[in-house]
């Protein structure tokens, strides 16, 4: 049986100049709509493939999860003052996490393409994920 919405708005940030465009469009929305933001940050351990299948890598001071932090703080220091904005850190696949963090949601809202995409791709593979699999409207906002 599928969720009601619940009239949030739900951004994907990951610190991209398309992320950064996507949090000021969804606080835009969130302010004249009234609904509440929820910025949502994926992150993940990077692994490497060692002798006994894949292993985190030892660097000494490096926290994903920590960084993911910083990013989302640094990112949400643009939307307007007095705009209530919950935030979100998860570990995880970003393309399915988006998907989960916006059940029932009104809308999710992410940039075109992110970090990784190749120059040119209009779309990358988290924003092509969310378009194909979120159950609630999605919204892709150019950089």
């Amino acid at each position: 049986m599928a969720r009601q919405p619940d009239g949030r708005i739900v951004v994907g940030v990951d610190g991209s100049p398309a992320s950064r465009a996507a949090v000021r469009w969804a606080a835009r929305l969130a302010g004249l709509s009234g609904a509440p933001l929820e910025a949502v940050t994926v992150w993940d351990f990077p692994c490497l493939y060692g002798e006994h299948g894949f292993v985190p890598p030892a660097l000494d001071g490096f926290g994903p999860e920590r960084r993911a932090a910083e990013i989302l703080d640094e990112t949400l220091a643009a939307c307007p003052e007095g705009l209530a904005v919950r935030r979100h850190l998860a570990a995880g696949a970003p393309g399915p996490t988006l998907v989960a963090a916006a059940e029932g949601a009104a809308a999710l809202v992410v940039g075109s393409r992110g970090r990784r995409a190749p120059p040119g791709a209009l779309l990358g593979t988290v924003s092509q994920y969310c378009l194909h699999h979120a159950g609630c409207p999605v919204v892709v906002v150019r950089a």
